[in-house]
Protein backbone atom coordinates (compact mmCIF):
# COMPACT_ATOMS: atom_id res chain seq x y z
CA UNK A 1 0.00 0.00 0.00
CA UNK A 2 1.30 3.50 -0.71
CA UNK A 3 0.41 6.36 1.78
CA UNK A 4 -1.56 9.35 0.17
CA UNK A 5 -0.22 12.15 -0.91
CA UNK A 6 -1.78 15.42 0.10
CA UNK A 7 -1.88 18.79 0.67
CA UNK A 8 -2.62 20.71 3.00
CA UNK A 9 -5.58 24.01 2.15
CA UNK A 10 -3.21 26.87 3.04
CA UNK A 11 -0.13 25.70 0.84
CA UNK A 12 -2.78 25.37 -2.10
CA UNK A 13 -3.88 29.04 -1.59
CA UNK A 14 -0.62 30.08 -2.19
CA UNK A 15 0.78 27.81 -4.70
CA UNK A 16 0.86 29.03 -8.46
CA UNK A 17 -0.66 26.28 -10.53
CA UNK A 18 -0.85 26.38 -14.29
CA UNK A 19 -3.47 28.85 -15.87
CA UNK A 20 -6.40 27.20 -17.85
CA UNK A 21 -5.51 28.49 -21.27
CA UNK A 22 -8.14 28.37 -23.86
CA UNK A 23 -7.89 27.68 -27.71
CA UNK A 24 -11.20 29.19 -28.40
CA UNK A 25 -11.80 31.89 -25.48
CA UNK A 26 -14.18 31.18 -22.90
CA UNK A 27 -15.38 28.58 -25.03
CA UNK A 28 -12.83 25.64 -25.80
CA UNK A 29 -10.28 25.70 -23.29
CA UNK A 30 -7.25 23.09 -23.03
CA UNK A 31 -8.56 19.30 -21.88
CA UNK A 32 -10.77 16.60 -23.47
CA UNK A 33 -13.89 17.73 -25.34
CA UNK A 34 -17.01 16.26 -26.99
CA UNK A 35 -19.15 17.76 -30.48
CA UNK A 36 -21.76 15.51 -30.88
CA UNK A 37 -24.86 15.51 -33.86
CA UNK A 38 -27.09 13.60 -35.79
CA UNK A 39 -25.43 12.41 -38.96
CA UNK A 40 -25.25 14.93 -41.83
CA UNK A 41 -26.06 17.86 -39.68
CA UNK A 42 -22.81 19.45 -40.77
CA UNK A 43 -20.72 18.43 -37.42
CA UNK A 44 -17.53 17.95 -39.55
CA UNK A 45 -17.88 21.03 -41.67
CA UNK A 46 -18.19 22.72 -38.31
CA UNK A 47 -14.98 20.98 -36.95
CA UNK A 48 -12.96 21.43 -40.38
CA UNK A 49 -13.90 25.20 -39.96
CA UNK A 50 -12.78 25.27 -36.50
CA UNK A 51 -9.54 23.78 -37.15
CA UNK A 52 -8.60 26.44 -39.97
CA UNK A 53 -9.71 29.30 -37.32
CA UNK A 54 -7.41 28.12 -34.85
CA UNK A 55 -4.55 27.33 -37.04
CA UNK A 56 -5.07 30.96 -38.76
CA UNK A 57 -5.40 32.51 -35.60
CA UNK A 58 -8.83 34.02 -36.64
CA UNK A 59 -11.92 34.33 -34.38
CA UNK A 60 -14.68 31.50 -33.93
CA UNK A 61 -17.77 33.77 -34.32
CA UNK A 62 -16.83 36.38 -31.73
CA UNK A 63 -14.30 34.39 -29.60
CA UNK A 64 -10.83 35.19 -29.99
CA UNK A 65 -8.73 31.95 -30.42
CA UNK A 66 -4.81 31.25 -29.59
CA UNK A 67 -3.24 30.04 -32.73
CA UNK A 68 -1.50 27.26 -33.70
CA UNK A 69 -0.82 23.68 -34.92
CA UNK A 70 -3.40 21.65 -35.43
CA UNK A 71 -3.92 18.08 -36.52
CA UNK A 72 -7.37 16.68 -37.48
CA UNK A 73 -7.93 12.95 -37.94
CA UNK A 74 -10.48 13.10 -40.64
CA UNK A 75 -11.21 9.54 -40.37
CA UNK A 76 -14.32 8.94 -42.54
CA UNK A 77 -13.20 11.03 -45.59
CA UNK A 78 -11.12 10.68 -48.43
CA UNK A 79 -8.18 13.32 -48.77
CA UNK A 80 -10.09 13.73 -52.04
CA UNK A 81 -13.16 15.08 -49.81
CA UNK A 82 -11.52 16.95 -47.60
CA UNK A 83 -9.67 19.15 -50.32
CA UNK A 84 -12.59 19.25 -51.90
CA UNK A 85 -14.32 21.31 -48.31
CA UNK A 86 -11.16 23.52 -48.07
CA UNK A 87 -11.59 24.59 -51.55
CA UNK A 88 -14.97 25.65 -50.37
CA UNK A 89 -14.17 26.92 -47.04
CA UNK A 90 -11.18 29.31 -48.30
CA UNK A 91 -8.13 29.93 -50.73
CA UNK A 92 -5.46 30.67 -48.16
CA UNK A 93 -5.40 27.04 -46.04
CA UNK A 94 -2.13 27.15 -43.99
CA UNK A 95 0.45 24.49 -43.11
CA UNK A 96 -0.41 24.55 -39.94
CA UNK A 97 -3.27 22.44 -40.71
CA UNK A 98 -2.47 18.77 -40.74
CA UNK A 99 -4.47 15.77 -41.76
CA UNK A 100 -4.38 12.04 -41.22
CA UNK A 101 -7.24 9.64 -42.12
CA UNK A 102 -5.69 6.57 -40.86
CA UNK A 103 -4.73 5.87 -37.33
CA UNK A 104 -4.49 3.60 -34.35
CA UNK A 105 -7.27 2.59 -31.75
CA UNK A 106 -7.30 4.01 -28.17
CA UNK A 107 -4.59 2.00 -26.15
CA UNK A 108 -3.25 0.01 -29.59
CA UNK A 109 -1.38 2.97 -30.87
CA UNK A 110 -3.51 6.08 -30.99
CA UNK A 111 -2.06 8.03 -27.90
CA UNK A 112 1.96 7.48 -29.29
CA UNK A 113 0.88 8.36 -32.54
CA UNK A 114 -0.53 11.84 -30.95
CA UNK A 115 2.80 12.12 -29.04
CA UNK A 116 4.73 11.58 -31.84
CA UNK A 117 2.86 14.65 -33.88
CA UNK A 118 3.32 16.49 -30.83
CA UNK A 119 6.85 15.32 -30.62
CA UNK A 120 7.55 17.30 -34.30
CA UNK A 121 5.10 20.00 -33.93
CA UNK A 122 5.47 21.08 -30.10
CA UNK A 123 3.02 24.11 -30.24
CA UNK A 124 0.55 22.29 -31.30
CA UNK A 125 -2.99 23.41 -29.79
CA UNK A 126 -5.51 21.27 -30.83
CA UNK A 127 -6.60 17.76 -31.93
CA UNK A 128 -10.13 16.98 -33.82
CA UNK A 129 -10.53 13.28 -33.66
CA UNK A 130 -13.55 12.68 -36.51
CA UNK A 131 -14.87 10.66 -35.21
CA UNK A 132 -14.94 8.96 -31.41
CA UNK A 133 -16.23 5.89 -32.83
CA UNK A 134 -13.42 5.21 -35.53
CA UNK A 135 -10.51 5.05 -32.90
CA UNK A 136 -12.71 2.97 -30.40
CA UNK A 137 -11.86 -1.28 -30.18
CA UNK A 138 -14.53 -3.05 -31.31
CA UNK A 139 -14.05 -5.65 -28.66
CA UNK A 140 -17.46 -6.34 -26.17
CA UNK A 141 -17.52 -4.83 -22.95
CA UNK A 142 -19.65 -6.43 -20.21
CA UNK A 143 -19.51 -3.02 -18.52
CA UNK A 144 -20.08 -0.39 -21.39
CA UNK A 145 -19.74 2.77 -18.48
CA UNK A 146 -16.11 1.46 -17.53
CA UNK A 147 -15.42 0.93 -21.25
CA UNK A 148 -16.24 3.90 -22.55
CA UNK A 149 -14.59 5.64 -19.29
CA UNK A 150 -11.60 4.04 -19.69
CA UNK A 151 -11.13 5.28 -23.15
CA UNK A 152 -11.56 9.02 -22.66
CA UNK A 153 -10.09 9.19 -19.63
CA UNK A 154 -6.65 7.78 -22.12
CA UNK A 155 -7.55 10.62 -24.37
CA UNK A 156 -8.14 13.38 -21.38
CA UNK A 157 -5.11 11.98 -19.35
CA UNK A 158 -3.11 12.72 -23.31
CA UNK A 159 -4.56 16.63 -23.28
CA UNK A 160 -3.81 16.80 -19.80
CA UNK A 161 -0.13 16.19 -19.82
CA UNK A 162 0.68 18.08 -23.40
CA UNK A 163 -1.44 21.19 -22.48
CA UNK A 164 -3.79 20.74 -25.70
CA UNK A 165 -7.02 20.44 -26.45
CA UNK A 166 -8.32 17.64 -27.85
CA UNK A 167 -12.07 17.40 -29.49
CA UNK A 168 -13.69 14.33 -30.43
CA UNK A 169 -16.78 14.08 -32.85
CA UNK A 170 -19.27 11.61 -31.89
CA UNK A 171 -23.09 10.94 -32.72
CA UNK A 172 -26.23 11.56 -30.68
CA UNK A 173 -28.75 8.43 -30.18
CA UNK A 174 -32.08 8.54 -31.99
CA UNK A 175 -34.41 9.01 -28.99
CA UNK A 176 -35.40 12.02 -28.09
CA UNK A 177 -35.08 13.88 -24.86
CA UNK A 178 -36.12 17.30 -23.09
CA UNK A 179 -32.05 18.30 -22.40
CA UNK A 180 -30.36 17.38 -25.82
CA UNK A 181 -26.75 17.06 -23.90
CA UNK A 182 -28.49 13.20 -22.82
CA UNK A 183 -28.60 12.62 -26.38
CA UNK A 184 -25.35 11.81 -26.55
CA UNK A 185 -24.26 8.19 -27.72
CA UNK A 186 -22.88 6.35 -25.34
CA UNK A 187 -23.41 5.94 -21.35
CA UNK A 188 -22.50 8.93 -18.66
CA UNK A 189 -19.02 7.58 -18.54
CA UNK A 190 -18.54 9.52 -21.83
CA UNK A 191 -19.56 12.78 -20.20
CA UNK A 192 -17.97 11.93 -16.84
CA UNK A 193 -14.39 11.70 -18.33
CA UNK A 194 -14.86 14.92 -21.06
CA UNK A 195 -14.86 18.27 -19.52
CA UNK A 196 -16.66 19.67 -22.00
CA UNK A 197 -19.97 19.03 -24.02
CA UNK A 198 -21.02 20.44 -27.40
CA UNK A 199 -24.16 19.05 -29.13
CA UNK A 200 -25.75 20.43 -32.22
CA UNK A 201 -29.56 19.98 -32.75
CA UNK A 202 -31.09 21.44 -35.76
CA UNK A 203 -33.89 23.12 -34.92
CA UNK A 204 -35.89 20.59 -37.03
CA UNK A 205 -35.27 17.74 -39.76
CA UNK A 206 -34.03 19.53 -42.71
CA UNK A 207 -33.40 22.67 -41.38
CA UNK A 208 -30.55 24.82 -41.81
CA UNK A 209 -30.75 26.46 -38.69
CA UNK A 210 -29.68 24.68 -35.69
CA UNK A 211 -28.37 25.56 -31.90
CA UNK A 212 -25.30 24.48 -30.73
CA UNK A 213 -25.69 23.64 -26.87
CA UNK A 214 -22.16 24.29 -24.76
CA UNK A 215 -21.45 23.21 -21.18
CA UNK A 216 -18.69 22.01 -19.33
CA UNK A 217 -16.25 22.53 -16.15
CA UNK A 218 -13.96 25.79 -17.58
CA UNK A 219 -17.17 27.18 -19.44
CA UNK A 220 -20.45 28.86 -18.85
CA UNK A 221 -23.61 27.17 -19.91
CA UNK A 222 -24.21 28.60 -23.40
CA UNK A 223 -27.22 27.83 -25.94
CA UNK A 224 -25.53 29.18 -29.28
CA UNK A 225 -28.04 29.85 -32.34
CA UNK A 226 -26.56 28.96 -35.56
CA UNK A 227 -27.51 29.31 -39.31
CA UNK A 228 -25.58 26.87 -41.95
CA UNK A 229 -24.29 29.14 -45.18
CA UNK A 230 -24.72 27.02 -48.10
CA UNK A 231 -22.67 29.69 -50.33
CA UNK A 232 -20.01 29.50 -47.70
CA UNK A 233 -20.36 25.87 -46.11
CA UNK A 234 -19.84 27.67 -43.10
CA UNK A 235 -22.23 27.91 -39.34
CA UNK A 236 -22.80 31.52 -38.98
CA UNK A 237 -23.71 32.57 -35.82
CA UNK A 238 -27.31 34.21 -36.13
CA UNK A 239 -28.24 35.35 -32.51
CA UNK A 240 -26.52 37.61 -29.65
CA UNK A 241 -23.67 36.48 -27.33
CA UNK A 242 -22.12 37.55 -24.56
CA UNK A 243 -18.46 37.57 -24.05
CA UNK A 244 -17.22 38.41 -20.70
CA UNK A 245 -15.10 41.29 -21.02
CA UNK A 246 -11.79 41.06 -19.59
CA UNK A 247 -11.43 41.28 -16.05
CA UNK A 248 -11.41 45.10 -14.48
CA UNK A 249 -10.51 44.70 -11.21
CA UNK A 250 -8.28 46.83 -9.82
CA UNK A 251 -6.21 44.72 -8.19
CA UNK A 252 -5.64 42.46 -11.10
CA UNK A 253 -4.34 45.74 -13.05
CA UNK A 254 -2.30 47.08 -10.51
CA UNK A 255 -0.80 43.94 -9.48
CA UNK A 256 -0.18 43.84 -13.36
CA UNK A 257 1.12 46.89 -13.60
CA UNK A 258 3.67 46.59 -10.57
CA UNK A 259 5.16 43.03 -12.04
CA UNK A 260 5.32 44.53 -15.83
CA UNK A 261 7.61 46.40 -14.09
CA UNK A 262 9.99 44.18 -12.67
CA UNK A 263 9.77 42.59 -16.11
CA UNK A 264 11.30 39.28 -13.93
CA UNK A 265 10.92 38.26 -10.50
CA UNK A 266 13.08 35.26 -8.93
CA UNK A 267 12.65 34.87 -5.44
CA UNK A 268 10.49 34.11 -2.56
CA UNK A 269 7.09 35.84 -1.75
CA UNK A 270 8.75 37.54 1.35
CA UNK A 271 11.25 39.24 -1.46
CA UNK A 272 8.76 40.32 -3.61
CA UNK A 273 6.73 42.08 -0.77
CA UNK A 274 9.59 44.30 -0.16
CA UNK A 275 9.81 45.38 -3.15
CA UNK A 276 6.16 45.70 -3.67
CA UNK A 277 6.62 48.40 -0.27
CA UNK A 278 9.48 49.53 -2.05
CA UNK A 279 8.48 50.71 -5.54
CA UNK A 280 4.52 51.11 -4.33
CA UNK A 281 4.04 51.80 -0.92
CA UNK A 282 1.92 49.61 -0.63
CA UNK A 283 2.54 46.94 2.24
CA UNK A 284 1.34 43.69 1.64
CA UNK A 285 2.42 40.83 3.91
CA UNK A 286 4.13 38.09 2.23
CA UNK A 287 1.13 35.33 2.77
CA UNK A 288 -1.40 37.48 1.52
CA UNK A 289 0.60 38.37 -2.02
CA UNK A 290 1.09 35.06 -2.67
CA UNK A 291 -2.77 34.52 -2.65
CA UNK A 292 -3.50 36.79 -4.76
CA UNK A 293 -1.03 36.20 -7.74
CA UNK A 294 -2.98 32.42 -7.19
CA UNK A 295 -6.09 33.97 -6.92
CA UNK A 296 -5.78 35.92 -10.22
CA UNK A 297 -3.16 34.00 -12.09
CA UNK A 298 -5.32 33.33 -15.29
CA UNK A 299 -5.83 37.01 -15.52
CA UNK A 300 -2.10 37.67 -15.12
CA UNK A 301 -1.91 35.21 -17.23
CA UNK A 302 -3.72 36.96 -19.53
CA UNK A 303 -2.04 40.00 -19.41
CA UNK A 304 1.19 38.88 -19.94
CA UNK A 305 2.62 37.63 -16.79
CA UNK A 306 3.46 33.97 -16.21
CA UNK A 307 3.83 32.74 -12.58
CA UNK A 308 5.31 29.43 -11.38
CA UNK A 309 7.19 28.52 -8.23
CA UNK A 310 9.44 25.60 -7.17
CA UNK A 311 10.62 24.51 -3.95
CA UNK A 312 13.68 24.49 -2.22
CA UNK A 313 15.04 22.99 1.26
CA UNK A 314 14.06 25.85 3.21
CA UNK A 315 11.22 27.80 1.18
CA UNK A 316 9.13 28.33 -1.62
CA UNK A 317 10.29 30.57 -4.94
CA UNK A 318 8.06 32.64 -7.36
CA UNK A 319 9.29 32.50 -10.98
CA UNK A 320 7.58 35.99 -12.74
CA UNK A 321 7.99 36.26 -16.41
CA UNK A 322 6.72 39.07 -18.27
CA UNK A 323 6.26 38.76 -21.92
CA UNK A 324 8.44 41.03 -23.98
CA UNK A 325 10.96 40.83 -20.59
CA UNK A 326 14.33 42.07 -21.73
CA UNK A 327 15.35 38.92 -18.79
CA UNK A 328 16.38 41.43 -15.88
CA UNK A 329 15.82 39.75 -12.58
CA UNK A 330 13.43 41.81 -10.58
CA UNK A 331 15.92 40.95 -7.69
CA UNK A 332 18.86 42.88 -9.09
CA UNK A 333 16.75 45.38 -10.91
CA UNK A 334 15.34 47.38 -7.65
Amino acid sequence: MTNLKTVDADTLMTTPLPAIRYVVDQLLPQGLHILAGAPKVGKSWLALWLCLCVSKGEPVWEFSTTQGPVLYLCLEDSYARIQSRLFQLTEDAPPTLHFANLSDSIGSGLEEQIREFLSVHPQTKLVVIDTLQKVRRSAPDANPYASDYRDLSALKMLADQNHIAILLIHHLRKMSDDDPLNMISGTTGISGATDSSFVLKPDKRGSDCATLYCTGRDIEYRELALEFQKSTHTWELTGEVDVDAPNQDPQVFLLSEFLRGLGSFDGTATMLSELLEQRTGEQVPPAALAKKLVRFISELDKAGVHITSSRTRDSRLLHIACDGSDGNDGKSGC
